[in-house]
């Protein structure tokens, strides 16, 4: 870590969030490609590509019917209602025989186009006329068809030997569907983060233990929790940690020797109660961020030693609910996505209307809780404080405000969206 650490007594500055998410950044290096996973494409959900899929085979395979009706010759229908003997039925799956010159198939959606068949009718577009003489009766075309009607050609979606995922990409629900339409039963992914948290402060309680005097659940455990699975990572609980220096600097050890990242939360102030920021000092590196954000002005980046060489990073989020959920988002996430060697690493941003006002600017870069509304505009969750944690639960994003900024309604805002890759 090359950032300084403001000395006992100082007050340290405010570092704007494009620094201190850069100076982050520069510090993270993707996991060594040598411990790349290969997963079933079934159990690929979330992680990240190692190097890039290509198809094995064209998608679709072959021409197939966009839908259920009659494959026809055009040049055999010389006019509306013309009436053809259907020679045979071809099902999904199934393959038929060369098209006879003034006949039709009866055909369905994705059964394979037979050599002669030049344009679908949709069966919408017919009529069954009975004719004992044909195997399958007849049919009334009641529409002029078209060549390459509704007919699916071979390798128009994807080519086989194409790049169809490049490495980076996170696998979606989406692209392991069509990471199976290309042949793929398996994938090279990178090696899932592995990643302890821990809380501090002898005010906390799990829930189900019975509520005590100054007193609160501990939210940030599961947020974050919840915040990890979702990102890919492998996750290590080592719970609530006594406020002493000696416990924490105790665990600082035990989770930096099989994990590669360190996420506390609370106690990385200058107060006397705050153990983590000398226990951090001690066993490794920390550059001590006061942000100039809001919710989420305390936040620490460093690194924790580890026993065998080398050193885990280190981030320690707010203790406020919601200042820990924002700068997990807008801080940790990237640094996640970098390690797991993710093309795109920073929140998706949208250009959208805000229906709301917001008439108070601030010295410092706020995220607001909104959610979309059916108008197509974002209102805005009316409290705004760092410990409301019902906030973030209501809200679907962010909208990123900048310093000094205020705005009427109606606004074009920067949305940051909850849950996008």
């Amino acid at each position: 870590m090359n950032a300084a650490v403001t000395e006992p007594g100082k007050k340290p500055p405010l570092m704007p969030l494009e620094d201190a998410l850069a100076q982050a950044l520069r510090q993270v290096l993707p996991l060594p490609a040598d411990q790349a996973e290969t997963v079933p494409t079934e159990r690929a959900l979330g992680r990240v590509l190692a190097e890039d899929l290509r198809s094995l085979v064209d998608v679709p395979p072959a021409d197939n019917s966009a839908m259920d009706g009659y494959g026809v010759r055009v040049a055999d229908i010389a006019a509306v209602g013309t009436v053809l003997p259907v020679g045979q039925r071809i099902a999904a799956g199934q393959v038929g025989t060369p098209l006879q010159p003034g006949t039709a198939v009866r055909i369905f959606t994705g059964a394979a186009i037979p050599e002669g068949v030049d344009a679908i009718v949709m069966q919408e577009d017919t009529e069954p006329v009975p004719d004992a003489a044909a195997a399958f009766g007849a049919v009334r075309v009641r529409q002029l068809p078209t060549a390459g009607q509704s007919i699916r050609q071979q390798g128009e979606d994807v080519r086989a030997g194409s790049v169809v995922l490049t490495a980076g990409t996170r696998l979606t629900p989406a692209r392991l569907g069509l990471a199976a339409s290309c042949g793929a039963a398996a994938l090279k992914v990178m090696r899932a983060p592995r990643v302890a948290i821990f809380s501090t402060g002898d005010e906390l309680l799990m829930p189900g233990e019975p509520p005590r005097p100054g007193a609160i659940y501990n939210s940030n455990r599961f947020t974050l929790h919840g915040l990890l699975q979702a990102a890919g990572c492998v996750v290590t609980d080592l719970g609530i940690v006594e406020d002493t220096l000696e416990a924490t600097r105790a665990c600082l050890r035990e989770a930096a020797a099989a994990n590669d990242l360190i996420i506390t939360t609370g106690g990385v102030s200058v107060g006397e109660e705050d153990h983590v920021r000398p226990a951090v000092l001690a066993e490794g590196e920390l550059a001590l961020w006061q942000l100039a954000i809001k919710p989420g002005k305390p936040f620490a980046l460093g690194s924790v030693r580890k026993p065998a060489g080398g050193a885990a990073l280190f981030a320690g989020v707010p203790g406020n609910p919601v200042a820990c959920f924002v700068t997990f988002l807008i801080l940790v996430q990237p640094l996640l996505r970098r390690l797991q060697g993710e093309a795109e690493v920073l929140p998706q941003r949208w250009r959208q209307r805000a229906d709301f006002a917001w008439p108070k600017a601030d010295k410092r870069r706020e995220f607001l809780r909104v959610r979309r509304n059916a108008q197509g505009g974002l209102d805005l969750f009316p409290n705004q404080g760092s410990g409301v944690l019902t906030s973030a639960a209501w809200a679907d994003g962010l909208v990123d405000v900048p310093p000094g900024t205020s705005f009427e309604t109606g606004a074009v805002v920067d949305f940051l969206p909850f849950g996008t890759p």
